[in-house]
């Protein structure tokens, strides 16, 4: 994995892939290459370790631009090394034995060991470390005059997750595409067709747009789009259109995707929020989840499906459901949920939570959970995503494009999405109007609130000056902070490569403390919300052994007044909303200790932005 984009038409194909390759840089990557071809010549492939500005340095060198050379179909990609270490020879696109045939593909052949000893039988010999060569060698072996014919005969064959694309010299205008468990999205346009794995390397070509699903094979042409699945046998899908623009993929004169994107939530979470609040019945309106008051008054339990990021958001929605819906709920680790032969009833919701939609330990979980009988939803960011197609039902966040591989304001949508569904299922059962209309107005003022945060961005800047150059730290809160002491380690663990643990606080003299001393610190989250005093009890444990304290406190609570060595002060809002401001205000502590230290900051090593294998 990480980056396809392809094309075909009549402009230069090199000149697109390249602006389409960059435009997914931010999914994080270390090397990059293109295939390209026409009428007139052969296919021609070039590809190196390291960045696109170095691949398109090279591509000026090595190629001629005449007009007689310009090429008008292609196929590009950037990598993360899965097998094989980054290297020249690694890169994609593969070539066949023949030179004739080039693939770029994100996802892993968990068979390419026995097909590439079966190939090698047959007289292949490779070149790479990778298992897509061994694809692109299994096309070869099956090619009798057709590309379409061949791809999805060696398709057949393979077992595992992929996105591809595929060109051959032998039919110049045409692409073939393919996807199981790795997303494909198709740019539709006059006299010309764009490709890639997703919709920023499209936005300055076309708006109007198909998905493919799992098991679907596209034959690309300049004037015309084919689908059929793997068996070759025809079936439809619908144009989609992109509801953002280019600039939605431009950093608009901040120094990083991350920092926009931080500064952009009180717009998103508007977005996210705004026309689902019933103010006549004080409850949330989310259509998506296709459920009658009845279905919600019968669900017994509730499990929150994610990874990473998502699983922290997963876990303040479980507080959610039990403190307001008074309902048994759970957040489970996605990626070990299905190989534990889970327990699941039918009166059981299950909660997808993913910003991609494509995380494929999640897309599994959701089909364990539909195997086994549950009533399964989603919370994804990507409309038209293969959780929000496999679920049928579910709520989206709304929050638009987020470019920077750590997320944030996907994060803070999630949360505010499972405060309204806690909202919602507590009003179908037995939380009363009065304070359904708190929780509402307390859900409105979300966007004020982040705003306020927003605008201590300098003042928390101050605050990780102190912090730059420390090696590891620790995070502690209680409650609705402990989740959030999770997701504010882990932020600065992804963009400034400090070694940061997050704990529930009363488990730091079950071990932790043992670590603390003059160069640990140790943020403590004790803003005003249930638990607070405990809290602060092991802040003043944590001084005893010389740890900084760094506080995030609630401004104008004397009871956490002048008690850290640092601080960082937020509005006073319920302890609903708490868990957002007090992300929000982490996400700007790991933002400024990173650029402090010179870390790539949207392209953190060895991310990338969407796990689509497991």
């Amino acid at each position: 994995m990480c980056g396809i984009v392809g094309y075909t038409g009549q402009c230069d194909a090199v000149e697109t892939l390249l602006n389409g390759l960059k435009r997914l840089e931010y999914r994080g990557y270390d090397s990059a290459g293109i295939a390209v071809t026409n009428e007139q010549s052969g296919l021609q492939m070039l590809k190196t370790a390291g960045t696109v500005d170095t691949l398109e340095e090279k591509i000026q060198r090595e190629w001629p631009t005449s007009p007689d050379q310009r090429f008008t179909s292609g196929i590009g990609h950037t990598r993360w090394a899965t097998h094989g270490a980054p290297s020249d020879i690694n890169a994609h696109p593969h070539l066949d034995g023949s030179g004739h045939i080039a693939v770029v593909h994100n996802g892993i052949i968990e068979n390419h060991k026995d097909i590439h000893s079966h190939l090698e039988e047959l007289g292949h010999t490779f070149s790479s470390e990778t298992d897509t060569e061994v694809l692109a060698h299994l096309i070869q072996e099956c090619y009798e005059g057709e590309l379409l014919q061949a791809v999805c005969a060696a398709l057949q064959k393979v077992e595992g997750a992929y996105g591809i694309a595929v060109l051959t010299d032998y039919e110049p205008e045409k692409l073939i595409v393919a996807r199981h468990g790795s997303p494909i999205v198709l740019g539709v346009n006059d006299n010309a067709a764009m490709v890639a794995s997703d919709a920023p390397a499209l936005v300055t070509f076309t708006r109007r747009v198909i998905y493919l699903q799992d098991n679907d094979v596209a034959v690309v042409q300049p004037n015309d789009i084919t689908i059929r699945n793997v068996n070759n046998v025809p079936v439809r899908r619908e144009i989609s259109h992109l509801d953002w623009d280019v600039t939605a993929a431009q950093k608009g004169g901040y120094e990083h995707f991350m920092l926009k994107e931080i500064y952009e939530q009180p717009e998103s979470l508007q977005n996210t929020v705004g026309g689902r609040l019933d103010w006549d019945l004080g409850t949330a309106v989310l259509a998506g989840l296709n459920v009658t008051p009845r279905d919600i008054a019968d669900i017994q339990r509730v499990i929150l499906l994610a990874c990473g990021t998502s699983l922290h958001a997963g876990l303040v929605g479980s507080f959610y459901l039990q403190d307001i819906a008074d309902i048994p709920a759970q957040a489970e680790q996605a990626g070990e949920f299905r190989y534990r032969n889970p327990i699941i009833t039918t009166d059981d919701l299950v909660v997808a939570v993913s910003q991609s939609g494509e995380t494929a330990d999640t897309l599994a979980a959701v089909r364990e959970a539909k195997h086994k009988g549950a009533l399964v939803s989603g919370i994804c960011n990507v409309v038209g995503s293969s959780i929000a197609r496999e679920t049928e039902r579910g709520v989206y966040l709304h929050a638009g494009p987020e470019i920077g591989v750590a997320s944030t304001k996907a994060f803070t949508s999630q949360v505010a999405v499972m405060l309204m569904l806690a909202l919602k299922m507590g009003r179908c059962r037995r939380l009363s109007r009065r304070h359904g209309d708190a929780l509402c107005r307390a859900i409105s003022t979300i966007p004020e609130a982040i705003q306020a945060v927003v605008e201590k961005d300098r003042e928390i800047a101050e605050v990780a000056q102190k912090f730059k150059d420390l090696r590891s730290c620790f995070y502690i809160g209680r409650g609705y902070a402990y989740p959030v002491a999770l997701e504010g380690a882990l932020k600065l663990k992804e963009i400034s490569y400090l070694h940061a643990e997050g704990y529930h606080a009363a488990e730091l003299k079950h071990g932790p403390i043992a670590l603390l001393q003059e160069d640990v610190p140790v943020v403590a989250i004790m803003t005003d919300m249930p638990g607070k005093e405990k809290t602060v009890s092991n802040v003043r444990e944590c001084q005893a052994r010389y740890s900084p304290v760094l506080g995030v406190r609630t401004e104008g609570d004397e009871d956490t007044a002048d008690i850290a060595d640092y601080e960082i002060s937020l509005p006073d809002v319920s302890h609903y909303i708490s868990p957002i401001t007090t992300t929000v205000a982490l996400q700007l502590f790991a933002y400024h200790v990173a650029r402090l230290r010179g870390c790539d900051i949207d392209k953190p090593r060895n991310l990338a932005k969407s796990v689509t294998v497991e």
